[in-house]
């Protein structure tokens, strides 16, 4: 073992809610992972995805080894990722299992469709991207998941969904924009006259 290894071992655990609250700090876009086929899916909503490389194309995700997905996950080595618009929170908040749907149930009220994996994808989400496992590394309570991408669909939405202290918040470029210039061009014109 090395000593970069044995020095990380022996630092004193972080306390969970502690971790939670610097993470809330973060953040990021909120996605649909889903997995299975036919009438046996599940999924789940995370904000863990990341591209991992252009070339082949690939992404991850962290997903809890706990969730009821992860079966099927390892069973059908398949999975797409929704990528939410903001007026996609509904279905946000269904997948995160709070209200104690599982599995198909979660499904119900939105449009899915499917690509070449055979995985559900919900229609009119800002991307919808059907992935292949291509590889699984296991640490603590989550399993890191390399996929690489087989097809993607990407819609002409341009509100977001994102996940930032505790609360869902919605970006929109055109809006957002407007909103922004509005305030630095004024202050911008102020130091250029000044």
């Amino acid at each position: 073992m090395n000593s970069a290894v044995r020095s990380a071992q022996a630092m004193p655990a972080v306390p969970a809610g502690d971790f939670r609250a610097a993470m809330r700090q973060l953040s990021g876009g909120v996605s649909v992972i889903t997995t299975g086929r036919g009438d046996d899916i599940s999924g789940m909503t995370v904000t863990s995805v990341a591209s991992l490389s252009v070339d082949p194309a690939s992404l991850i995700v962290s997903i809890n080894r706990q969730s009821s997905s992860w079966p099927l996950l390892l069973q059908h080595r398949a999975f797409g990722v929704s990528i939410l618009s903001a007026e996609q929170q509904q279905v946000a908040e269904r997948f995160t299992g709070r209200d104690g749907l599982k599995g198909r149930d979660r499904f119900a009220g939105a449009q899915w469709t499917t690509l070449v994996s055979g995985v559900p994808l919900l229609v009119d989400a800002l991307a919808a991207i059907d992935c292949e496992v291509e590889e699984i590394i296991e640490r603590h309570s989550h399993g890191i998941v390399i996929g690489r991408v087989l097809q993607t669909q990407v819609s002409r939405n341009t509100s977001a969904l994102t996940y930032w202290q505790g609360q869902y918040v919605a970006i929109d470029q055109n809006a957002d924009a407007v909103k922004l210039a509005e305030v630095s061009l004024p202050t911008a014109r102020a130091r250029w006259r000044g």
